[in-house]
């Protein structure tokens, strides 16, 4: 049946024609965005996974800043000790020239001497943005190295905690004396012990500072894996995106055209009434 008040093959085609415009609305959006899910209303339950791991990987960016800020001083602490054990060394030398028979224990203890102060200045000057791991008052840090998400969603944070070596304490320079061979003699095993305290210390220090080094280049390595995997949940295939925008202007031009087709199907009752 026809009919003039009614006409059933353009409200289908109208009706086609919508849903291919909503389809070519929604691939022009992915195609601007460079997002297939933009918004919650897009997907809400991976839109709602992707901001869970966005606001991880900005976690990541801050456990990477201070992996740097640890990294940073107890590489300076580092150098320091390793400066340190160097002196020592030169120590021992006075000390072992000394314990030996028609020297001038006098000009060898003033070297020491110099060496100790040397020394001294070195521990004070090995801090980083105020953190010394070589004197007393610094004490130990506590890196931040990582943030932990479980199955349920909690988020702990986890630490690397760098222990001071205190060499201003466990340094006693005093114990070297050089007043004659005898004396100097009976310091050798002392700067020994120093010398191992020292080479000890700098050899803890080294192992906190590789192991900080590796974590920041694992965090670097996390940080991007998720990134990655954010982008294959939302990120639009622009490949896919371009062939489906081509197919929908193909299919909204047939849509028109359907549509006018069927307005036109009331005119052609008119015949019949001739």
């Amino acid at each position: 049946m026809s009919s003039i008040l009614t006409n059933n093959g353009a409200m289908v085609a109208l009706q086609t024609l919508k849903s291919i415009n909503s389809d070519l609305g929604t691939t022009q959006g992915a195609i601007s965005t460079g997002k297939e899910i933009a918004s919650a209303k897009d997907n809400s339950a991976i839109w709602a996974i992707s901001k869970v791991m966005e606001s991880d990987v900005a976690g990541f960016n801050a456990v990477e800043d201070s992996l740097a800020l640890g990294e940073s001083t107890v590489a300076v602490a580092s150098t320091g000790a390793e400066q340190i054990v160097e002196k020592l060394k030169e120590i021992k030398e006075k000390v072992v020239a000394a314990s030996g028979e028609n020297v001038d224990n006098s000009k060898l203890e003033a070297d020491v001497n110099e060496l100790k102060a040397q020394i001294t200045s070195i521990i004070g000057a090995s801090q980083f943005n105020g953190a010394n791991l070589l004197n007393t008052a610094g004490g130990d840090i506590t890196v931040l190295s990582s943030i932990d998400r479980d199955a349920a969603g909690a988020v702990t944070a986890s630490n690397i905690t760098v222990t001071s070596v205190d060499f201003e304490a466990g340094l006693d320079l005093s114990t070297v004396d050089m007043t004659d061979s005898a004396t100097a003699e009976a310091s050798i095993d002392d700067i020994e012990l120093l010398i191992d305290t020292a080479t000890n210390g700098a050899a803890a220090l080294g192992a906190s500072a590789a192991r900080i080094a590796d974590q920041k280049d694992f965090i670097s390595k996390l940080s991007d894996s998720v990134t990655s995997g954010i982008g294959s949940l939302v990120d639009a295939d622009m490949e896919e995106q371009s062939a489906r925008l081509q197919a929908l202007q193909v299919q909204q031009q047939l849509g028109v055209q359907a549509l006018s087709i069927a307005n036109q199907a009331p005119q052609q009752l008119l015949s019949l009434f001739r």
